[in-house]
């Protein structure tokens, strides 16, 4: 449970904006989405190697 204190006399959006940044970095939703749907582990592995190759091509392409 995240506890964000509050200061005297603190703007509430300016907590709020305190309370979704650390949010955001435990990382909590992106692993809720995660969670939702399964992958097969060689789907998983796929995507891996489609990106690395698509990271590729952008880099081969730059040096042309």
């Amino acid at each position: 449970m995240l506890i964000i204190p509050i200061k005297d006399g603190e703007n509430i959006d300016r907590a709020l904006k305190r309370f979704k940044r650390k949010f955001d970095k435990t990382g909590t939703m992106r692993q809720l989405r995660e969670r939702q749907t399964f992958t097969k582990p060689s789907v998983a592995r796929r995507a891996v190697v489609q990106k690395a190759q698509y990271i590729q091509h952008l880099r081969d392409q730059e040096e042309n």
